[in-house]
């Protein structure tokens, strides 16, 4: 595996199985789905976006697995069973795993397809970004699980 993107294999495996975990500690399946105060996304729609950005970005646009995303029914679904969201987490980790471990050097140095920030990047500073946005959104489960609980 490359030494550039081993870290990031485990890094994604490690936080996206506390995603998991997150999932498993709300009490009660329905407050995956509770908006209260100036909270603006569920937890059940952060997994969801979680999900199809990691299946968009690291599977399809970089791995070239068969993914439509539906951004906006990220935001609009409600009322996922906890199950079918854990096994959505599940499949977007196995798609990251597998995907990055087969990247080269050559490919993580090539320009991103899409200029998804307004700008040019490399493979590599977007694989770095969505780690950091995994985190960003892993941050606002646990708080929300924290409030509704």
């Amino acid at each position: 595996m490359n030494v550039i993107i081993e870290p990031y294999v485990a890094l994604f495996e490690r936080d996206l199985n506390k995603v998991i975990e997150e999932v498993s500690l709300y009490h009660k399946e329905e407050d995956l789905w509770k908006i209260q105060g100036s909270i603006a996304n569920s937890g059940g729609n952060l997994i969801l976006h979680i999900v199809g950005n990691l299946r968009h970005f690291i599977g399809h646009v970089v791995g070239g697995l068969d993914y439509e995303r539906k951004r906006a029914s990220e935001f609009n679904s409600k009322d996922i069973g906890r199950e079918e969201l854990i096994i959505g987490l599940q499949l977007a980790s196995e798609e990251v795993q597998n995907v990055l471990k087969q990247l080269t050097e050559v490919q993580l140095q090539e320009k991103f397809p899409i200029k998804v920030l307004g700008y040019e990047m490399t493979t590599a500073y977007f694989i770095a970004h969505l780690y950091g946005h995994l985190n960003y959104h892993l941050g606002q489960l646990n708080y929300h699980r924290r409030q509704v609980n």
